[in-house]
């Protein structure tokens, strides 16, 4: 999409920084995050990501938690426009991908609204990084043809269970946002005919140092997942018992290879 840019230097890049790993982020991300001015940036983004930007860019911290304060999304749009109408090159970075449950769209309409220029660049999404973390393939020629991605958590929660029936029958079904929920999904599932001997595992802070994956059944993986927390991916289907053959992540021997050193630029922003 074309913008008039006679009123308007500054452009918005909503960007995908990957699923935690920071060496997962794309090139082009990369490259962005080097020529930035400003970098607006959530939760789970990794914040070693940032000492890839100039030393003398600003870093406002915009990250959503579950039941605590947070800065608005609305809020996040005004400071997205701000600061692109003051010229500046804006790095809206984003856990995964920004088009998987990331909010980019919307992000995105405010900017079509303003006429400020923008660009999307794809993350790797946890959805995809978290089974291949774990050693689970999502597709397999004799197993599993297709995959579907789903939240566990949606607006206000009212809608979360609705739809199911379909989902229940997936080859592999993919969780995010969905511990919260875990014994809810459970039930939701075996009610529409999944079988309680189904094969789950949940990964969680995956890519991370500090990932680790279970491996159970439907009927037992809420009592055996106890102390698991977010954030962590869950994935139904019989793919997910592979994990047990074909997770190949040493987590722990991550540690030792911090390459970056963020030391902080922040802009605290009114929730």
């Amino acid at each position: 999409m074309q913008f008039q840019t006679n009123t308007i230097s500054g452009k918005v890049y909503i960007t995908g920084a990957g699923p935690g790993d920071p060496e997962l982020i794309t090139l082009k991300g990369k490259r962005v995050l080097e020529e930035a001015d400003v970098v607006i940036y959530d939760r789970l983004v990794n914040p070693e990501l940032l000492a890839y930007s100039p030393e003398a860019s600003e870093h406002i911290y915009v990250g959503k938690q579950p039941g605590k304060p947070s800065v608005s999304q609305n809020r996040i749009n005004q400071i997205l426009v701000s600061k692109a109408r003051e010229g500046k090159t804006v790095v809206r970075l984003k856990g995964g991908d920004p088009f998987i449950f990331g909010r980019g769209s919307e992000e995105s309409e405010a900017l079509v609204a303003e006429e400020i220029p923008y660009e999307i660049i794809p993350g790797i999404s946890s959805a995809l990084a978290a089974p291949a973390y774990a050693g689970i393939p999502l597709t397999h020629r004799t197993l599993a043809r297709s995959f579907t991605v789903v939240t566990g958590h949606t607006l206000k929660n009212t809608d979360a269970f609705q739809n199911w029936d379909h989902l229940a029958h997936a080859d592999t079904l993919v969780i995010l946002m969905g511990m919260r929920n875990l014994a809810r999904i459970v039930d939701t599932l075996i009610e529409y005919g999944r079988s309680p001997d189904t094969p789950v595992s949940i990964i969680e802070k995956a890519t991370q140092s500090e990932q680790r994956t279970i491996t159970a059944t439907l009927s037992s993986i809420t009592e055996q997942s106890a102390g698991f927390s977010s954030p962590a991916v869950i994935v139904v289907g019989e793919l997910a018992s592979m994990s047990q053959d074909l997770d190949w992540y040493l987590p722990n021997s991550q540690a030792e290879q911090k390459q970056f050193n963020y030391t902080g630029r922040l802009t605290k922003f009114a929730v």
